[in-house]
């Protein structure tokens, strides 16, 4: 019997996918790996090669891969009833955990995805507030879609991609994590409505949030009467059990979840103010529209979904995994930190709770905007990227990713070991100095 290699795979994808790939980050030259299995941190592409997964789903696998409850929960639920488009028990249970640990959470509406719920928020934002415009955060990410997508790329006043209509675009309004700045621009523009704010961070935290920012954009929201988001599609239940706004004790209006709060399954959720949520419901009519915010998705909370996430909730209820991948995450950063050091290049590795963010070009990023941050060479990215994957470690991107409760200290630091192999490499080819 002969098995597809990666490459005879990128063949036919690419015959039938643009770019081959599902995803545009997905896409690598000269093609990408093709997992096959995952458990726990580590997984195998089809060729049998294996890796580190400092990647976990794009941070929603903060369980790890195939945790034995969360699958013997979805298992139990595949045979009683998949799917039907009905209510169902699960639903209300999922709701229910979500409102005692999000302190935000008075009503919850479930979606399809985090980028869904990013779309729903501002809708909600918008119907609430009586106006159009909505101010986010230069480098913020809150989805691929139209609405907010202006100011994904940072440095950028400008929509990362074509078919975006300048009509739509015009309603976003882009500004830095300033909070003077922030209030200048709502006194100037009575048509914002709205805030939306990463709750980490851009990018769940490679570019921190100034001191004090979260506590300062809920006081001036509240005073002149913007519906504040928070966007916790990553930090939800990653930055604690109620994520960033229960650890910092900052209670925005809605908030956006996704990932580990659906038990790293797909969909997603919306959850706030009762006032505010009350618009999605039919049985309140206004203007002659019932519901007075239309809100529909064919497989929000999905019972499989919401089997494996109540399982989840429970685990995750307790803080005891964030602990265990908050640690794992300083130890990782802490080996890093010393491969730079040892090596002598002017790099540094950083991040908040179960997150590595790596900069090159200091050994600080006080002071940087988004764009300095974020900016590295083609050949770096090339570099380490493929350096680390043929090694056997895969991240979120090539500057950042998580850790979770299936990495143990042997696993940091092997990781560490390897990495220290990719910098020295990347060294002797002149890539870095």
């Amino acid at each position: 019997m002969t098995h597809d290699t990666n490459l005879d795979l990128a063949n036919r994808a690419r015959a039938v996918m643009p770019g081959g790939v599902s995803h545009e980050l997905r896409y690598r030259e000269p093609y990408p790996i093709y997992i096959d299995r995952a458990q726990g941190a580590e997984k195998w592409d089809v060729e049998g090669k294996r890796y580190i997964d400092f990647k976990l789903g794009a941070a929603s696998q903060i369980l790890g891969h195939a945790h034995p409850q969360v699958m013997e929960a979805v298992a139990a639920q595949l045979s009683r009833a998949p799917y039907t488009s009905d209510c169902h028990a699960l639903e209300i249970e999922w709701a229910e955990w979500l409102t005692r640990l999000f302190p935000s959470a008075e009503r919850v509406r479930f979606t399809g995805s985090g980028t869904e719920s990013t779309m729903l928020a501002l809708r909600l934002g918008r119907a609430h507030s009586g106006r159009d415009k909505v101010l986010r955060i230069d480098g913020h990410f809150h989805g691929w879609h139209d609405m907010l997508i202006k100011g994904a790329k940072p440095g950028a006043n400008t929509a990362p991609s074509l078919g975006v209509p300048t009509a739509v675009t015009d309603l976003t309004v882009i500004a830095p994590p300033d909070l003077t700045s922030i209030a200048e621009i709502l006194d100037r523009d009575p048509q914002i409505g709205t805030i939306f704010v990463e709750a980490s961070g851009a990018n769940y935290g490679s570019v921190p949030l100034p001191d004090g920012f979260l506590p300062g954009i809920r006081e001036i929201a509240s005073s002149t009467g913007h519906v504040l988001i928070f966007d916790e599609v990553i930090t939800g239940l990653r930055w604690s059990p109620g994520g960033r706004q229960a650890r910092d004790g900052v209670t925005p209006d809605l908030t956006t979840l996704a990932k580990v709060v659906t038990g790293g399954l797909p969909g997603g959720a919306v959850v706030g103010k009762a006032e505010i949520m009350e618009l999605l419901s039919p049985a309140n009519p206004r203007d002659g529209l019932a519901p007075p915010v239309s809100h529909k998705g064919t497989f929000n909370a999905a019972p499989l979904v919401a089997a494996g996430a109540i399982k989840a909730m429970e685990i995750l209820s307790t803080g005891e995994v964030q602990a265990h991948a908050d640690a794992m995450a300083a130890r990782l950063r802490d080996g890093f930190n010393g491969v730079f050091r040892d090596l002598g290049v002017q790099a540094l590795a950083y991040g908040d709770s179960s997150t590595c963010h790596l900069f090159f070009g200091g050994t600080s990023i006080d002071g940087l905007d988004a764009a300095t941050i974020r900016r590295a060479p083609p050949a770096l990215v090339k570099g380490l990227r493929n350096g680390l994957l043929d090694r056997g470690v895969d991240f979120m991107s090539f500057t950042s990713c998580v850790t979770g409760l299936a990495h143990t200290t042997k696993l940091v630091d092997e990781t560490t070991d390897i990495f220290r192999d990719t910098i020295a490499d990347l060294i002797q080819q002149g890539i870095l100095k």
